[in-house]
């Protein structure tokens, strides 16, 4: 190693070959020999309150954290099988009683347009919940599939999973296929002033179809969705 004397020297000629004299002389006694060598402390600075209370809230928001149980993925929710339903539960009469409870949902949602129709009731049957609805195939691609009939057990952003009355589970996909539904008067409804009709008999059912090419969406999506008017070819 070079002594001091000499380094200091090499780094002053070096300095004059760039600066003028004066220059490399007040560079050198700035910036290289007084230069401040600055070491990390060996404690941390004295704490102040603020930085008290960042600590505490910083451990409570963890501690919250730590306490809050994390959702479930898609792969772990398939792997526990919480939407499969067993053997044991695959009966058509387990689920008629979630029918009626729908019926009734159904008829609270459309109100006196279950008798007329029209746009508002088109705007509140692409915003409902079809759990629990009984479903027909009208239409479909497939020709298999039409006439296919159960109650929805399982409506996804692009099937309905139903229970058949022969207590069979079955898939149906939205796409190119048109479902039917129908929601029968019951002897209250008839007797409402709406629906202008004197024998409750003859009051015709609620009966409505929909595209499953524009229904693919969640249950939950599509009630905060608007729904607007396209022309579909298909039509």
């Amino acid at each position: 190693m070079p002594p001091k004397d000499a380094s200091q020297s090499l780094t002053q000629d070096i300095l004059r070959r760039a600066h003028s004299p004066d220059n490399a002389a007040r560079i050198f006694s700035d910036k290289i020999q007084h230069r401040p060598l600055l070491l990390r402390p060996s404690s941390p600075p004295p704490s102040t309150a603020r930085d008290a209370r960042r600590r505490a809230r910083e451990a409570k928001n963890k501690r919250a954290k730590a306490l809050k149980p994390k959702p479930l993925s898609s792969r772990e929710r398939r792997r526990l099988q919480l939407y499969r339903i067993p053997s044991s539960g695959q009966k058509y009469s387990l689920f008629t009683s979630l029918h009626n409870l729908w019926l009734g949902y159904m008829r609270e949602v459309l109100g006196s347009e279950l008798y007329n129709g029209g746009q508002g009731a088109a705007a509140k049957l692409a915003c409902a919940d079809y759990h629990g609805a009984l479903v027909e195939v009208s239409r479909s691609r497939c020709p298999s599939r039409v006439g296919v009939k159960g109650i929805v057990i399982k409506d996804s952003k692009f099937a309905f999973e139903i229970i058949t009355p022969g207590d069979k589970v079955k898939t149906l996909p939205k796409e190119g296929t048109m479902f039917r539904f129908e929601v029968p008067a019951t002897a209250t409804d008839a007797a409402a002033p709406e629906s202008g009709c004197e024998n409750s008999e003859k009051k015709k059912p609620f009966v409505f179809e929909v595209h499953g090419d524009q229904f693919q969406h969640r249950a939950s999506d599509r009630a905060n969705k608007k729904f607007k008017q396209h022309f579909l070819k298909m039509l």
